[in-house]
């Protein structure tokens, strides 16, 4: 049984201008089917439990996983599948919708530098700041509701959030916030297939949205935006991977891997108690024993 895949193929080097039509949404390489996939997948997360045990016991490093994707990729799945194998005392999840009036009047990194995960802990992040530069350069109206002055809203505005996403990601990770940034790339027939099972289960239909629709009509644009924004964030400190999102056994087991190489990566380790933290356990022993 297969027990790595490959996630280099998958991961964006800095510098390089990303084209998605190079990356293929139903790989499963090395897989030829999903045999095994359920057992795998389930020694991988017992392998990631452990790592966020020693994560929050060692209290030194947070971790942020960013998702981006179109609707019908899979993120809440892949999310629920794979990230419910993690201790819970050391995960956080956040969705971010429409932002409300009052984060509309802060900066656009106000409400998810907010909620940035604390040492021990991995932060997951359903949606984030990447919305400010893929639906809001999708829809102008969207940057029209940020108020910010004219004079800021210039030719160069995309430039200049993605220098100042760098930036505020060089920032964290300097400060042991290790970043780690998934795109799942789902094809467009398979997002089209994936809505139309929705409106057919009653048990689905909620998930489903007229606006899916109507933003599957700006695919194209969609698709520049995020080739612009993976090429001009994914650093060495703050990778980006494009996972194949067609087959959800095979995101799964790939976004277990990158999870679980991310963390690997720390070197995470029980901490190392001091003479005085032993003489206390000493201590303590004997007074429990003497009851």
């Amino acid at each position: 049984m297969k027990t790595r895949i490959d996630i280099r193929r998958f991961r964006v080097p800095p510098g390089v201008r990303l084209r998605l039509s190079r990356f293929d949404p139903g790989d499963v390489t090395p897989f030829e089917s999903d045999k095994g996939a359920r057992r795998l997948l389930e020694k991988t997360t017992r392998r990631l439990f452990a790592l966020t045990e020693l994560l929050y016991a060692q209290n030194r490093w947070a971790v942020l996983l960013v998702f981006q994707a179109m609707d019908g990729a899979g993120k809440d799945s892949a999310i629920k599948h794979v990230l419910r194998g993690l201790d819970p005392k050391a995960t956080q999840v956040h969705q971010f919708g429409s932002p409300s009036v009052r984060e509309l009047n802060h900066d656009f990194m106000w409400r998810s530098l907010s909620v940035l995960p604390e040492r021990g802990r991995i932060g997951i992040f359903n949606r984030s700041y990447y919305e400010e530069v893929l639906v809001a350069r999708v829809h102008p109206d969207v940057l029209d509701a940020q108020h910010l002055p004219k004079s800021l809203v210039t030719r160069t505005i995309w430039k200049d959030r993605f220098e100042d996403i760098r930036n505020i990601e060089q920032y964290l990770s300097r400060n042991g916030v290790v970043i780690c940034k998934v795109f799942l790339n789902v094809s467009k027939g398979e997002q089209r297939k994936r809505f139309i099972e929705r409106l057919r289960d009653p048990a689905k239909k909620w998930k489903f949205s007229v606006n899916d629709v109507n933003e599957r009509l700006r695919w194209k644009k969609y698709m520049a935006a995020y080739e612009h924004a993976i090429s001009a964030t994914s650093t060495r400190d703050a990778p980006w991977y494009v996972l194949p999102a067609d087959h959800k056994w095979f995101t799964r087991l790939a976004l277990a891997q990158v999870v679980l190489e991310t963390l690997e990566s720390l070197d995470l380790r029980v901490p190392a108690l001091s003479h005085r933290d032993h003489r206390d356990l000493r201590d303590a022993k004997r007074r429990l024993r003497a009851k």
